[in-house]
């Protein structure tokens, strides 16, 4: 029973590992981009150099009211106004967002499926175990085939206590302790994804953000409009749209792991409470007392025969 669990947290470790060199591998997509839009303007500022004298020899006065009305802000800083803009919007950052809901969900829908209580503590074994566990109609062997036929975590958890059958409680118990543990970690396995998406996309929505005002404020630079708020405030908004796409992702993440967290410990509060009828069914102390009962009652039913002979 102790072999799948070294695997898992290796699979576990070896999955986190690809999620988050996927992550630096998009990330890595808007700043390549970047770079490229930078290196593209190096060479029309000579032309633009060659072409000023040409430029600037008409008279000045309506070339300048012209010139300053040219750059129309409304197609290059319009706001996006619905879903489908505020994904183009985004351009090359939709990528690490696109990979974080993906795999949100995916873990999401997963830990919903495995931690349903019928599957984790199905009740018809559970009662039908304990009613002849209790009543003394099983051996060790017995119990232990059908824990092991079952095969849910409440069924493990019986069976490393069965396995210390006739032994002290202190020992059933901690045979109990070990193999709840290793259910735990089962159960508890993929919810560090889903915290870590929570985790990681606001960050970087919020590096979106920074870089997103960088290129407004460059584009500002550039354009020579230092003093025209409205694309310095459409800039900032438009960079505000990566940090608003990574708290969208990581909200609903953060709460499908509380949730998924107290699912977990709530199993694990039923299947310790379970596991405590069983220890008092199968430690040596029990058994005891459980033999010595039917002594008794033979004893008292012999007495009145003699008295009455």
């Amino acid at each position: 029973m102790t072999g799948p669990f070294p695997v898992d947290g290796v699979w576990t470790r070896r999955l986190t590992t690809t999620v988050c060199l996927a992550l630096l591998f998009c990330l890595a997509g808007p700043f390549a981009h970047a770079v490229g839009d930078d290196e593209v303007p190096a060479a029309p500022a000579t032309e633009a150099a060659a072409t000023a004298p040409a430029e600037a020899a008409p008279t000045d006065a309506p070339p300048a009211g012209e010139g300053e009305a040219t750059p129309t802000t409304d197609e290059d800083s319009a706001l996006p106004t619905n879903i489908i803009e505020i994904v183009r919007s985004l351009e090359y950052w939709i990528i690490p967002f696109a990979l974080a809901t993906l795999i949100a969900l995916w873990f999401t829908t997963e830990r919903m499926v495995v931690l349903r209580r019928g599957r984790v503590i199905p009740k018809p074994f559970v009662q039908r175990f304990l009613k002849l566990l209790e009543e003394g109609e099983l051996e060790r062997d017995e119990a232990l085939q059908i824990c092991e036929e079952n095969d849910s975590p409440v069924a493990n958890v019986f069976a490393h206590g069965i396995r210390k059958w006739a032994k002290p409680s202190v020992e059933v118990e901690q045979a109990i302790i070990d193999g709840g543990e290793r259910q735990v970690s089962a159960l508890r396995k993929h919810l560090r994804v889903i915290n870590g998406v929570a985790t990681v996309t606001p960050l970087i929505g919020l590096l979106g953000t920074v870089w997103g005002m960088l290129q407004a404020f460059n584009d500002i630079a550039a354009a020579g409009a230092m003093g025209r708020t409205e694309q310095l405030a459409s800039g900032i908004a438009l960079a505000l749209v990566t940090t608003a796409a990574g708290l969208v992702i990581a909200i609903p993440s953060l709460i499908a792991y509380m949730y998924l967290s107290g699912r977990v410990d709530a199993l694990v509060m039923d299947m310790d409470h379970l596991a405590q009828r069983v220890v008092q069914c199968v430690s040596a102390e029990s058994l005891a007392e459980n033999a010595s009962r039917p002594r008794k009652a033979a004893g008292t039913s012999k007495s009145p025969q003699k008295k009455a002979v």
